[in-house]
């Protein structure tokens, strides 16, 4: 019998506030598998019940705020949280509930996705609940929010060029966020897809092949995890931003070897992982 003392080991802890989807591409699970694929460990807190596949999203249960509270205090009490996600935020109270838990428990990595509306086309988000989102830009670490959203919270016309996302960005850092990173997956482009990265240490522009695949179901999810995966894990926000990019371009690629649903299947969060037939 072995009577060596066990070697522990405490991976960086990673906290996902999302909702859920029942398909598994995006969301909740989505930002778990994400957590995994590079790393860390992950917790969630719920915030939202969606009945959701493949081809869209047929309705959403939001959780009570005070519930969402419990969550997190309740968490936070026990486990050390190195990083933090915040996805899909549903409605203007759960979200006023997420600021209020970040204004008491600091957290060096805070990663907001401003979820607003699903890859079906289906909205997330209450109308009243896009200002609370704006609220809570100066809470964040880095924002990521994709060419629809930066335009929803700047009231802005969306971009239709790198130069005009870079100047979004700097509104947006002006507006309260510390670092950016605006998603330009949706520009119209021959063969690159470009990101920009726009924070205290400059502007960094992020390009990578463009893969042809309607397998995108939970893209912006599982980026904005891998940011939160990869900070504590990483020198800077730059390395983490390249490395978040990277493993997303290598996800979408693979996505296709998955048969998952008959709409827009998912990424695939384990293509360095699992073997491939």
């Amino acid at each position: 019998m072995d009577t060596r003392p066990v070697r522990r080991r405490r991976p960086p802890v990673a906290l996902t506030i999302a909702g859920s989807d029942p398909s598994g591409g995006a969301g909740i699970q989505a930002d778990l598998k994400t957590f995994s694929a590079l790393g860390a460990y992950g917790t969630s807190v719920l915030v939202a019940l969606t009945a959701q596949s493949t081809q869209g999203v047929t309705g959403v249960h939001v959780v009570p705020p005070e519930f969402v509270t419990r969550q997190l205090d309740t968490l936070a009490a026990d486990v050390r949280i190195d990083a933090v996600k915040i996805g899909m935020l549903a409605t203007a109270a759960v979200a006023d509930a997420v600021a209020a838990f970040l204004e008491q428990q600091a957290c060096d990595v805070v990663v907001l996705d401003p979820v607003m509306v699903a890859t079906s086309g289906d909205r997330l988000l209450a109308d009243d609940a896009v200002e609370a989102v704006r609220r809570l830009l100066p809470l964040a670490s880095v924002v990521t929010p994709n060419l629809a959203e930066a335009a929803t919270l700047l009231r802005e016309p969306v971009a239709t060029s790198v130069q005009e996302m870079i100047a979004q960005a700097h509104r947006l850092r002006a507006a309260g966020a510390p670092r950016v990173l605006l998603k330009g997956g949706h520009l119209a482009s021959s063969d690159e897809a470009v990101d920009v990265l726009v924070g205290p240490e400059g502007v960094r522009r992020l390009a990578g092949p463009r893969i042809d695949t309607a397998n995108t179901h939970g893209t912006g999810c599982s980026l904005s995890s891998a940011l939160a995966a990869l900070r504590p894990q990483r020198r800077d926000w730059d390395e983490t931003a390249r490395d978040a990019k990277t493993w997303l371009t290598g996800a979408l690629a693979a996505a296709d070897s998955l048969e998952i649903g008959q709409g827009h299947g998912p990424v695939h969060h384990f293509h360095e992982l699992w073997s491939t037939p």
